[in-house]
């Protein structure tokens, strides 16, 4: 009612009573927008909510804004009160934007895109498994403390006197092969390249590289140049397959017989290896110009050999002689050498911007693809480089226009990458899968997981060339495909014709049927029973011969020893594993499939948390012209 007054008090009469009397001692002026002084003391207050018409007396003349008011008059008696609930409000108000300016200020958690794994501490470990492979005089402060110096004599044997001391162990047998050794060190080389403000991160950037640098060191001593009085020579094997495949025995305790093979210049596939490890490593360790320069010095030099023109001296070192390959044939036979020629010339032109090497690396990228075995195609491993080569050809082509005519001779390898991604992520029955959702890139050939952690690799590699150009994804055909898609495994799909690499990396990590982590080490359940000789026999600083480390062979009993990092073969087609130590099949790892998980995990990894606006992508942690610093734009050869 327009006259109407509300009086609220409580009947004691408490210091907080509230009242609305009769008297005026504040004048509300809503068009100044201020109050008038009051004639009284100020122990009091009223508040008017005008929300009827009012009066046309005074103040009132103008014609309110609402069709209808109530005028309410709140008196506050007391000035204590008052200001105590004035003190609560603005610290009430002052506590709630200090913690929203604080929310908007912290550092805010990187999301893992659909991994719910601590991909920080299974990078750690994959890298440990490198440390335990090492050959040659053993590092004191290794933190695998069940190894020691071995194969202290590698190289010299009967009429070669060669230094092949060090390098890494294959697998979890004592053979020391020389082509999957220099996969292992371009592929690791490639992730430093790419990511190595991540590794600075996470603390392992020195770790990674001393395990190249170990690496490379040794492929170093693998090729001897031509002189006058003997042709060049490289070394492809340091063991004898027999003793070591019939003897369980750990490689400190190694008493029996080590060949040496080695091969000419024939052998293109391994020397373009070995070009393409020698060149990449010389770009991890750019910083350093004398050991860089040794590195592309002696790639240079080997490449030259393997490309020269006399075809009748090319081809695969597993089909030259048995001095060459030899017992190599049963564990890493090479199908082609077309693929590693171009793989080791396109990381030479990194190495040195000698564009000739370029031109030779795309001239030949056709004639690679048209050898590439059917049962390759699209996979990335230690024998077929020729989609890893499109990948960074593709980088090249995204990042450093060398104009013509390079542009045309890059486009075909922008294509298949762009083909291989759609392959990767579209039902197109190019690709079986377990029923626990596994890729399976060589259902014929087993040890599923090394193919998975590539094909993660390059998928999370193109997504992050994506990210830099800005662009939201690609298409091919009637397809198209989001960075998302290429970075998240996503089940919410409303088809589930979507499959994404970072799914098979928490695959590989224990979301898997068997609800194993295969990777040794990680989470609560992992392979006990790895296949492999230094973990199964305690070191107790006691030597085993031959006949004795049978019994650690065939025992049913866990691993005295933690072989931490190593990732397993892996399933069957149908999800089922063994863990038995006399099923290599299942339980032994090689340091080529550690490089392609290694490779998985750091691509997948969060972007570094103090990245800086200096050339590294902060999105990506990528570095994205770190390894065009030795090209310059030259004429294009003739």
């Amino acid at each position: 009612m327009p006259g109407s007054r509300f009086s609220l008090s409580s009947p004691t009469h408490s210091s907080c009573d509230i009242e609305m009397p009769q008297v005026r001692f504040v004048h509300s002026i809503p068009e100044a927008g201020r109050l008038l002084p009051s004639s009284s003391r100020w122990n009091s207050i009223e508040l008017n909510f005008n929300m009827f018409p009012q009066s046309s007396t005074a103040f009132d003349s103008l014609p309110s804004r609402f069709s209808k008011s109530v005028d309410f008059k709140l008196v506050i008696t007391d000035k204590k009160c008052f200001h105590r609930f004035l003190y609560i409000t603005v610290s009430v108000v002052f506590i709630f934007l200090t913690l929203i300016l604080l929310l908007q200020f912290m550092p805010r958690k990187h999301k893992h895109h659909g991994s719910s794994k601590n991909l920080t501490l299974a990078l750690n470990q994959a890298l440990v498994f490198f440390d335990a492979q090492k050959s040659g005089i053993y590092p004191k402060n290794s933190s695998v403390t069940f190894r020691g110096d071995s194969g202290k004599q590698d190289g010299d044997w009967e009429d070669t006197h060669a230094d092949l001391v060090g390098g890494f162990y294959d697998s979890g047998n004592n053979i020391k092969f020389s082509f999957p050794t220099a996969y292992t060190i371009t592929l690791l080389s490639w992730t430093v390249i790419e990511y190595p403000q991540k590794y600075a991160d996470i603390g392992e950037l020195d770790h990674v590289k001393d395990i190249i640098k170990w690496g490379s060191d040794y492929l170093l001593k693998l090729f001897i140049p031509p002189n006058t009085t003997s042709d060049p020579t490289i070394f492809t094997k340091n063991e004898s397959t027999y003793n070591d495949i019939n003897c369980w025995q750990r490689p400190e305790d190694m008493s029996y017989p080590r060949p040496v093979s080695k091969c000419s210049s024939t052998a293109s596939d391994l020397a373009g290896e070995i070009v393409a490890a020698l060149s990449a490593a010389s770009l991890v360790f750019k910083e350093d110009n004398y050991y860089s320069g040794a590195l592309v010095k002696r790639a240079e030099m080997l490449f030259e050999i393997a490309t020269a023109e006399d075809t009748v001296k090319q081809g695969t070192y597993t089909t030259v002689d048995a001095n060459c390959g030899g017992e190599a044939t049963l564990y890493y036979n090479s199908t082609g050498y077309k693929d590693e020629l171009v793989w080791g010339g396109t990381w030479l032109f990194f190495a040195t911007g000698n564009t000739s090497h370029l031109r030779y690396a795309t001239d030949r990228f056709k004639l690679a693809r048209e050898e590439e075995a059917v049962s390759d195609q699209g996979i990335f491993y230690w024998n077929n480089k020729l989609t890893a080569s499109a990948v960074l050809l593709t980088r090249l082509r995204f990042f450093h226009d060398l104009g013509y005519p390079y542009e045309d001779a890059l486009g075909p390898s922008s294509d298949m990458t762009e083909s291989l991604m759609c392959s990767y992520l579209f039902d197109r029955n190019l690709f079986k899968e377990t029923p626990g959702k596994l890729i399976l890139l060589r259902p014929e050939y087993g040890a599923p997981l090394q193919f998975a952690a590539t094909a993660s690799f390059l998928s999370k590699l193109y997504s992050d060339y994506l990210n830099l150009l800005r662009r939201t994804g690609g298409s091919c055909g009637g397809d198209a495909f989001s960075l998302e898609m290429l970075r998240t495994f996503s089940m919410s799909q409303a088809s589930n014709k979507y499959k994404n690499f970072n799914y098979y990396v928490n695959y590989i990590l224990g979301d898997n049927p068997m609800k194993m982590s295969y990777m040794v080490g990680f989470g609560d359940q992992y392979p006990t029973q790895v296949h492999h000789r230094s973990a199964s026999i305690p070191w107790d600083y006691l030597p085993y011969s031959c006949p004795e480390g049978d019994r650690w062979k065939y025992s049913k009993q866990p691993n005295p020893n933690i072989l931490l990092g190593a990732m397993v073969a892996g399933p069957d087609q149908v999800d089922n594993f063994l863990d038995e130590r006399d099923q290599p099949l299942y339980t032994e790892p090689t340091i080529a499939s550690n490089a392609g998980l290694v490779a998985a995990l750091i691509a997948l990894h969060d972007p570094p948390r103090n990245a800086s606006d200096d050339g590294k992508d902060i999105t990506s942690g990528i570095d994205q012209m770190g390894i065009f610093g030795n090209i310059r734009l030259l004429p294009p050869a003739s």
